[in-house]
């Protein structure tokens, strides 16, 4: 537990060498974190857990994800990150989008895999799947490739993961619900983010369509898209090794 501008957060470090800051999907830190290990052969990797979410705490004052992201530029600070990668993926690619329009002098490369944040569709368009308002197992087919891969034998897990669960989402609701999932202003200053950028996709993500990266990529100068095979949503779950290894020749 490290405090940063009056926030406890609860965060996970592995690793050495050059650092990584990893913010996390909407759904959480699971225990099983293949992908953490993955990265953290390659790299000081930083995960914390968002404030809401898990054992890090969410103050009355905090509740919008402009607030994370100073709140994120301020544990760069806090910890001296310099030279970092910073990686987000769903929610937490959101979040790093929007530290990076605003500030980007410790952070040296960008990855956003399948980021929330950015409508780019018209006004009554679906571009990111309603994850509140279908039930859990159409959820479930739409961000995984294949959603065994998501399983969650929720009789198993101790009541104290399983009330982190509930407050994550919570937390996921508060961030995200009006207007859903997106910042209407984001797309307008992603122009400003001025480093390395890769753009990450599952092939088969099914909650924010693949064709919306290439979106991601032309609203963001020198960017570039790739796609991970047999992957939803989250491909740092379903493919942790090529999602790692991606990373790992994105930064040099």
């Amino acid at each position: 537990m490290l405090s940063v501008s009056g926030v406890d957060l609860d965060i996970v470090e592995r690793g050495q060498g050059r650092p990584l800051l990893f913010l996390h999907a909407g759904e959480g830190l699971w225990p099983q974190r293949p992908w953490l290990d993955a990265l953290a052969q390659r790299f000081r990797v930083v995960a914390p857990t968002h404030p809401g979410w898990g054992r890090s705490v969410l103050p009355d004052w905090m509740s919008s994800v402009d607030d994370l992201a100073y709140l994120y530029l301020d544990l760069a600070k806090r910890l001296d990150l310099n030279d970092a990668v910073l990686v987000g993926n769903c929610f937490g690619g959101w979040v790093a989008a929007e530290m990076a329009v605003r500030d980007t002098r410790r952070f040296s490369r960008l990855v956003l895999a399948a980021p929330l944040g950015a409508k780019f569709g018209g006004l009554h368009d679906r571009d990111i799947a309603d994850m509140h308002g279908l039930a859990r197992a159409e959820v479930d087919k739409l961000a995984w490739a294949d959603p065994a891969r998501g399983a969650v034998d929720y009789t198993k897990m101790p009541e104290t993961e399983i009330a982190g669960v509930v407050r994550g989402r919570e937390a996921f609701t508060l961030f995200g619900w009006k207007p859903y999932m997106h910042n209407p202003r984001l797309k307008r200053w992603l122009h400003r983010i001025d480093i390395p950028t890769l753009v990450l996709w599952g092939e088969r993500d099914r909650i924010v369509k693949p064709e919306f990266g290439a979106k991601w990529r032309d609203a963001i100068p020198g960017a570039t898209l790739e796609s991970i095979a047999d992957a939803g949503h989250f491909p740092h779950w379903e493919q942790p090794q090529a999602f790692a290894d991606k990373i790992a020749a994105f930064a040099g």
